[in-house]
């Protein structure tokens, strides 16, 4: 049985990958994007198998209208994906109020209208699972990049927390985190040349030329192996959690874990103490 997708992010990067390798294979998709022009060579291509449809994520109304849309068009929803998001760079000084409320905007409410959207659907169903696209910056963080690493550290915790409440309801969830890919986009592994970028702060030039000649050099992943693998995640019975796309930031991940649990571990003493002790304090 054919799968009836609902993708954020279409026109481009690895959601584009996604909703080729869902219609290559003959499934259905409602593709999202902030212009259908980018997803007509799709519906010249698949016909009635795609549903183009013209999506800003950060217009609650517009993202429930749209999922409506799809659900009266192909009559289910089984695979969603949360892809559409963007990299807000720059240190934490130089953000603007707006530049990050609009990274938190796209990156984080976008997703979750999509999830209030969708998961009465799947809900009544008892099956479906959602996709959501964080990051390897979900996961660590970098200097220039406090914008973007809030958008999806808290995308992580709020997807974690979203599994356990969907469980009995037959719905999955699996966070995707990938690293650099090279997509047709042109997306750059370096998360310094590939986003929005803030009014950059003399005081940080030097960060700035230090970063530069270390980052960016993680091979960039290919593309349509990611669409391959996501397309054997969504027919699992039993998908992860967590998966991290690509290999080049694991080394980074892993040491970066195991530096924060020997700090835990290090600071016992001051957990104790700031944990106190009622009785000797007499209450």
């Amino acid at each position: 049985m054919s799968k009836v997708w609902f993708v954020t992010g279409s026109s481009r990067g690895l959601g584009r990958e996604f909703v080729e390798a869902a219609l290559s294979r003959g499934d259905k998709v409602a593709a999202t994007a902030r212009s259908t022009a980018s997803l007509e060579d799709l519906v010249a291509t698949y016909g009635e198998a795609v549903l183009p449809l013209e999506l800003d994520v950060t217009d609650r109304a517009a993202v429930f209208e749209s999922v409506k849309r799809a659900k009266e068009r192909f009559g289910r929803l089984d695979v969603i994906v949360n892809n559409a998001g963007y990299a807000q760079i720059g240190a934490v000084e130089e953000l603007t109020e707006r530049e990050l409320r609009d990274q938190m905007e796209t990156n984080l409410f976008g997703a979750v209208w999509v999830v209030q959207a969708t998961l009465p659907h799947l809900r009544a169903q008892g099956s479906g699972h959602i996709i959501q696209l964080s990051s390897a910056a979900g996961l660590i963080a970098m200097p220039l990049g406090g914008a973007y690493h809030a958008s999806k550290w808290a995308l992580e915790g709020l997807n974690e927390a979203l599994a356990g409440e969907v469980a009995g309801f037959g719905v999955k969830v699996t966070i995707i985190e990938p690293g650099g890919f090279a997509t047709r986009s042109g997306k750059n592994p370096d998360p310094l040349n590939n986003g929005h970028m803030a009014q950059p702060d003399p005081a940080y030039a030097g960060l700035r030329q230090r970063l530069a000649a270390v980052t960016g050099k993680q091979p960039a992943g290919d593309p349509a192996a990611a669409a391959r693998t996501l397309l054997k995640i969504v027919d699992s019975d039993e998908p992860p959690l967590r998966v991290l796309f690509g290999q080049g930031f694991y080394p980074m991940i892993r040491q970066a874990y195991t530096d924060r649990v020997r700090t835990w571990d290090d600071g016992q003493d001051l957990a104790a103490a700031a944990h106190g002790d009622l009785d000797q304090a007499g209450r």
